[in-house]
């Protein structure tokens, strides 16, 4: 496909519809509540949060820590609903600390040419991982 520079090639050179990474939906600014080395993995998440962000049990996410630069990927799993958790566990607790600001991410992938109107869920925290009023930015 050969296209403008602003342009989305939609295919590629047998026609098959293109898939875009995109985000899907994210905790911003989200604080650890606790961190569980012995635990066999994955990040803790409230399910009213995972809601708020469209994150699906079992689905991969990237952590990034904006406390101190650490990036991983994990899935998530469920804490109880109006727990406000976000626990890190297994190895990766190693990494955290109680206390850190975190970005949680889910992407998905969505075909070229319906791109440009994918919105993903923004949830941006607050004190005490309360969710805040959306992002005018999405």
């Amino acid at each position: 496909c050969i296209a403008e520079p602003t342009a989305i090639c939609n295919s590629d050179w047998e026609g098959t519809p293109l898939l875009l990474n995109m985000l899907k939906g994210k905790l911003h600014a989200a604080t650890v509540t606790q961190c569980d080395v012995y635990y066999e993995g994955s990040v803790s998440i409230d399910q009213a949060l995972l809601a708020a962000a469209g994150i699906l049990p079992h689905e991969h996410v990237h952590i990034w820590n904006i406390t101190n630069g650490e990036r991983i990927e994990t899935y998530a799993i469920e804490a109880p609903r109006g727990s406000r958790t976000i626990g890190v566990n297994g190895g990766a607790a190693r990494r955290f600390a109680v206390g850190d600001k975190v970005v949680i991410a889910a992407f998905t992938q969505v075909e070229a040419e319906k791109a440009r109107q994918h919105k993903p869920m923004v949830a941006l925290m607050g004190e005490g991982n309360e969710v805040k009023d959306p992002s005018a930015a999405y």
